[in-house]
């Protein structure tokens, strides 16, 4: 990828101009036939130009400063921060943020561009801006906050020394109605300013206005050449070269049409290296005006790709002949210290870090993007649909048709743009759909209404599994342009694997866009420097304001990667097999390529044979393969050689042609397969307490008893049978209360699962649980009634076995839970088994500690990591040995992953580090693979929930009851915003537990 951006940056089209941050002047460089560009502003926010500025009202307000440009000027400290949504559907509301800003700026102009045609160039203002040069008018009034503004100066400026004057007024708000509907009143921030560049453009007199490109997949190309003034006897050049190579492929000259101002250039380019998101191939053309007489007056470069769009009817959207599944994100242009501003890098990091994700496509949600975003999905390899700004309201017709024009005249161009997109959730005008082809006249793109039924494509946003299933039985293509509105840690990965499996195994589905890539919460420099996501509203994304990576990332990694690898076991490699394992003495590991365009033969396939021992990860040989000559949508194998001696797990990562990793998977060399700790013959047991060193507790009396072993005492309540403390030397350890049986089920359904429609305002209830409790059954109003049905100890003995163990059994009746074991070894470690029979529907299932949360500091375990899971998130974290301190972040405030809190799936063993009164302790915890359920394929095992995850303030995705720290033969599924865990599919459904259950688990406390 160095080597391909490399090509681009020797490409370059545009000849940029240099100058000093203030006050600035340049001199042109080459050639004066050549635009050249003058830069006023900064590029990005990385390098903002310091301009006089006056704020109207707000923060820093009624005085003139300074400001650095482009920038949002809330983010600068001035005016004041909104949000859309507080005045949706008002266009004019009383509240309204409506400052306003004033701009100054002094600048020279190069002796040399005297007698050429001189533009000014706004890339974008947010929301009405006018303008003045030199006192004169240079821009009336523009309405719409993310569009080029271009004016002609031409006669309106000075050269050489003597100094222009630009001055700029931007309004915050509209005064269209139509704007302030599309782009103000939407789910998003609100900010004010010139928030991309300023510059100038300088071409010869008579020029090449603009570039209208197609270049096809049979190597055919067009182009239409507009002139800024007819010309007689005029021809176009055109000179197209391999970027990759630069070796010119084509070379023709075109007349002007006799009295006309454009040339219409055909020619075609033999055996043309063709542009996908997977082949980002792109060529350069160079048009060359010249007069009658042969002289150059004007060149004009563009980049541009070969590739066919087209849409079948019924059937997809292909690419160059290929059916292509989108694999696609929503992304704003944000970043938390700069809002809408952005960097040239910074959007080269954003389409970096979609495809890291093996995402193929990106939404412009909602309105186009910088400039250079285009640039870098067309040079990285993304397919783009760009949007007319639009967010349940729509632009007014006359106004509309102008930002249109701004849009595609702007981008067309670009190979990466597939489809326009007319406005948000029907922010669409239809008065507009004319206007795009109008001027996108030569590719006609598709045009879509996101959330609509047009163009033969049916767009509708957050189905639930089941209406999705419905949509796709439609004659219609299907592609949700939204869909798995993802919440802090719900939607995007969780229920993806549904999902997909359900989208790929239709004919017209077409993929879709999750919603969204990354959060947008600001700065808020009038806070502290707080983040602020306005509570959940902007907390959607998958990854957080500064891209910390959450736990969907990596789901959405490994789902959507094009190369899949699986054991030979005979199941597709996204089967849910969860944890997934090389069957014993296997050397061969089935890979699927899922990719449209590319064969294996690029991949490069590293791996390594692993041991974990001592809590450290040894590798014991490795290697690499490469040269795969699977083609695409076919399956081979992939021989990693024979298994060394004591190898535990084998890991594998796949790397593209350009050094990016595709993903690395782990894969255990056997299936765990130990079971629950035997139950004790009771031949073998001697029931001598004194033998067995059984003493009272002198606290509990009769009720209690402990037992002391290598300086480590075990207490227990004798009239529960749950252990009550464990203390060693370094005093009482932070576990106790245990194990007890606990089951949930989410609180608004009913024993049958369904949702109950006896119990009052039961959907607010879906994201809260209830417990199955055996002192009471629930009256159809919620309360409790006692029944007296409960869990009751029927025996408890200690029992002396061979070796010095002693043995504690707690035998109960009624309830759930039949028996605790309990054996205690003379080094003072410590077994525990357990038995439980439960029949009923459950979304949490298992038994519980008491764990004191303040005194834990650390974990390390060998198991499914760094990142929690989900009963409908199993996918993306992969099995090693993981560590993390303590943490405990409110999602949508702070963004610190891995959480340290959840279920943590195939844990062999884990360290929790503990603060025992003032000491450094730590518990070892061994699991002993208690059963566990086959439910859709999915299959957690071993999984151990360290407390309870945190939801945001809000709680709209769950309010987890307490279970410590626990042995979970069940865990609960996650929502996402918009849909409730039981619409999410199958893996998100409740269990229906029937049978009886053990488990265990082996202690030692250090």
């Amino acid at each position: 990828m160095k080597k391909l951006f490399l090509t681009i940056m020797l490409a370059a089209v545009v000849l940029t101009v240099a100058g000093a941050k203030q006050k600035r002047s340049a001199t042109p460089a080459g050639d004066n036939v050549q635009t050249q560009r003058l830069y006023l502003s900064g590029h990005g926010c990385d390098d903002m130009v310091e301009w006089d500025f006056y704020c109207t009202s707000g923060n820093n307000s009624g005085k003139w400063t300074k400001i650095g440009v482009p920038s949002c000027w809330e983010l600068q400290g001035f005016g004041t921060y909104q949000y859309g949504m507080k005045f949706y559907g008002k266009a004019f509301p009383d509240g309204i943020a409506d400052e306003k800003g004033m701009y100054k700026y002094e600048f020279t102009l190069p002796k040399e561009w005297e007698n050429r045609h001189i533009e000014l160039v706004f890339e974008a203002a947010m929301t009405d801006l006018s303008a003045q040069i030199n006192k004169r008018k240079a821009v009336g009034s523009h309405q719409g906050g993310f569009y080029r503004i271009t004016a002609d100066v031409s006669d309106r400026v000075f050269f050489g020394d003597k100094k222009n004057l630009l001055e700029v007024t931007v309004a915050k708000e509209s005064e269209n109605a139509g704007v302030n509907l599309s782009e103000r009143r939407a789910d998003y921030w609100n900010f004010g300013g010139l928030i991309r560049p300023v510059f100038i453009i300088s071409k010869p007199a008579v020029n090449i206005e603009r570039t209208v490109i197609d270049g096809r997949m049979d190597g055919s190309f067009r182009a239409w050449v507009l002139l800024n003034t007819a010309l007689q006897g005029a021809k176009v050049r055109s000179v197209i070269t391999d970027l990759a190579t630069g070796k010119i492929v084509s070379d023709k000259t075109t007349a002007v049409r006799n009295g006309s101002d454009h040339a219409d250039i055909e020619t075609s380019v033999p055996q043309a290296k063709l542009w996908s998101a997977e082949t980002p191939n792109r060529y350069a053309v160079e048009f060359t005006l010249i007069d009658s007489e042969g002289r150059t007056l004007h060149v004009e470069k563009e980049k541009f790709g070969f590739r066919t769009i087209e849409t079948r009817e019924g059937d997809g959207m292909y690419v160059n002949g290929k059916k292509v599944l989108v694999r696609g994100v929503n992304r704003h242009s944000f970043w938390p210290e700069t809002g809408r501003t952005l960097s040239k890098q910074k959007n080269i990091d954003d389409v970096r870090m979609i495809k890291s994700m093996n995402m193929n496509s990106v939404r412009l949600s909602h309105y186009p993007a910088d400039p250079e975003f285009y640039d870098a999905c067309d040079s990285l390899g993304l397919y783009v649909m760009s949007e007319l700004s639009g967010w349940h309201g729509h632009h007014e017709t006359a106004n509309g048709q102008k930002l249109v024009r701004e849009m595609i005249t702007r981008d067309l161009n670009h190979p990466s743009v597939i489809w326009w997109s007319n406005g948000n959730e029907k922010g669409w005008n239809t008065e507009l759909d004319p206007e795009f082809h109008k001027w996108d006249f030569l590719q006609k793109r598709p045009v879509i209404h996101p959330q609509g039924n047009f163009s033969g494509y049916e767009t509708m946003h957050y189905r639930s599994y089941g209406e999705t299933e419905e949509h796709m039985r439609r004659p219609q293509i299907f592609m949700p342009t939204e869909f798995l509105h993802a919440l802090y840690d719900g939607g995007a990965g969780a229920g993806l694997y549904d999902y997909w499996n359900l989208m790929t195994s239709w004919k017209r589905c077409q993929g879709g866009f999750i919603w969204a890539y990354a959060d947008e919460g600001v700065i808020r420099v009038d806070q502290g420097n707080k983040i602020d996501n306005v509570g959940n509203y902007a907390a959607d994304g998958i990854v957080g304001p500064h891209h910390e990576k959450e736990g969907s990332y990596w789901t959405v990694k490994q789902l959507w990667s094009p190369v899949q690898i699986a054991p030979c076991c005979g199941h597709h490699a996204n089967c849910g097999k969860t944890p997934a394992c090389l069957p014993k003495g296997s050397s061969e590991l089935r890979v699927r390529n899922l990719y449209d365009f590319l064969s294996l033969k690029s991949v490069t396939f590293d791996y390594r044979w692993l041991q974990f021992a001592n809590a450290e990860e040894r590798v014991l040989k490795s290697g690499k393969v490469s040269g795969l000559d699977i083609a695409p949508g076919e399956s081979g194998k992939l021989s990693v050689g024979e298994t060394p001696a004591g190898a535990e797990a084998i890991r594998i990562k796949a790397t593209d042609q350009y050094g990016e990793e595709i993903f690395e998977w782990t894969f255990k060399t056997a299936e765990s397969v130990a079971s629950s700790l035997p139950y004790p013959d009771a031949k073998l047991l001697s029931n001598n307490l004194e033998q067995a060193g059984w003493q009272h507790s002198p606290s509990g009396g009769a009720g209690g008893g402990r037992i002391e072993r290598n300086g480590v005492t075990y207490e227990f309540d004798c009239k529960s049978g749950l252990l009550r403390k464990v203390t060693t030397k370094k005093g009482v350890y932070p576990f106790r209360d245990g194990p007890k049986f606990f089951a949930y089920r989410r609180a608004d359904r009913s024993f049958d699962q369904y949702f109950t429609h006896d119990i009052k305002d039961a959907q607010k209830l879906n994201t809260q649980f209830r417990e199955y409790d055996y002192l009471g059954r629930e009256n159809y109003d919620g309360t409790m009634a006692p029944i007296g049905d409960t869990e009751t100890l029927k025996s408890f003995n200690v029992y002396n076995l061979p070796g010095d163990t002693v043995c504690v059994v707690a035998d109960y009746k009624l309830g759930a839970m039949e028996r605790v074991i309990w054996k205690i070894a003379p080094d003072g470690s410590a077994d525990m088994s357990f038995k439980y029979t439960f029949n009923g529907v459950v979304d949490l299932m298992g038994v519980k500690f008491e764990l004191d949360e303040t005194a834990v500091q650390s974990k390390q375990w060998l198991g499914i990591g760094p990142y929690r899971v989900w009963k409908n998130r199993l996918h993306g974290p992969q099995f090693g040995i993981w560590s993390n301190e303590y943490n405990d972040p409110i999602p949508g405030e702070t963004f610190e992953y891995p959480e340290f809190k959840g279920y943590f799936a195939d844990v062999q063993w884990m360290n929790l580090g503990v603060n025992s009164n003032g000491s450094q302790g730590r518990i070892h915890l061994t699991p002993h693979c208690p059963a566990m359920f086959e439910a859709e394929g999915q299959r957690p095992a071993n999984i151990i929930g360290v407390f309870q995850p945190r939801d945001g303030r809000d709680e709209l995705l769950y309010t987890l009851p307490h279970t410590g720290l626990s042995l979970m033969q069940v865990i609960p599924a996650v929502r996402n915003k918009v849909n409730a865990t039981d619409l999410n599919g199958p893996s998100a459904l409740p269990v229906w537990s029937k049978g009886t259950y053990q488990g265990g688990l082996s202690l030692r406390f250090e």
